[in-house]
């Protein structure tokens, strides 16, 4: 049986991870919490096998509270941001739900847990392409705009920021070129120059040293990168 306790806020999000707990025959739900330091206290005396961890939380973020764990139990993550999915890996996790999730999408993440009393596996985890988040939530002032990843033309690194551009309009952002490279998936998103990276998928054409998406609209393929986007993309 695998003992396991809630970490998050919102109560709807509760809801929905004590359901889907109280659907699993082999899971035991043991505590929900709202405040990680109050979680931390309880996981002082009770042993667990597993924590459901939201990121957005008050007093103590959920990446800092992992950072804070002296012993961890296996961690999911749960969150509606996915800009944190590579740093989430550093840590080891066994998953990352990004809401709103399924049933199936949990019981697949469940799976990935060992049964009590097998060794924990400490090879660093790295996300699946597979599994590489379908939406981006990109921070413009107060708000966080949904954006499908299947929509996006190419990412232009700009000084300290980088542009997203759509078909239909460009989002600015604070995250760097890098940060993209490893957020999205490899099999649809390539670095093709210093200063941009392109979703395979529009590409309407490529001609000489350019990428099309339409007649007006390229970016140019670097020295340093058309041998690598040639072999992987083109043949």
């Amino acid at each position: 049986m695998i003992r396991c306790i809630i970490i998050e806020d919102q109560p709807p999000a509760q809801r929905v991870l004590q359901k889907f707990v109280s659907d699993m025959e082999n899971m035991k739900l043991k505590a929900t919490f709202a405040d990680a330091l109050k979680a931390m206290d309880f996981l002082k005396i009770e042993p667990i096998d597993l924590i459901f961890l939201d990121i957005h939380l008050p007093k103590i973020s959920g990446i800092d509270f992992l950072k804070a764990l002296p012993n961890k139990p296996h961690v999911i993550l749960t969150t509606a941001f996915s800009e944190y999915a590579l740093e989430s890996y550093e840590y080891q996790v066994v998953d990352y739900l990004l809401k709103p999730f399924s049933f199936e999408r949990f019981v697949k993440a469940v799976s990935k847990v060992p049964a009590p009393g097998v060794e924990r596996n400490t090879e660093k985890i790295v996300p699946e392409n597979n599994s590489a988040p379908e939406i981006l939530f990109i921070k413009s002032g107060y708000e966080h705009l949904r954006i499908s990843i299947d929509d996006i033309l190419f990412i232009q690194s700009e000084a300290d920021y980088t542009e997203i551009f759509t078909s239909e309009k460009k989002h600015l952002t604070s995250h760097s070129l890098k940060h993209w490279l490893q957020t999205l998936p490899s099999v649809q998103f390539t670095q093709v120059h210093k200063s941009y990276i392109v979703n395979t998928r529009k590409i309407l054409k490529v001609s000489g040293n350019s990428i099309f998406f339409d007649k007006e609209t390229f970016v140019p393929i670097g020295r340093a990168f058309k041998e690598s986007f040639v072999e992987g993309y083109l043949k």
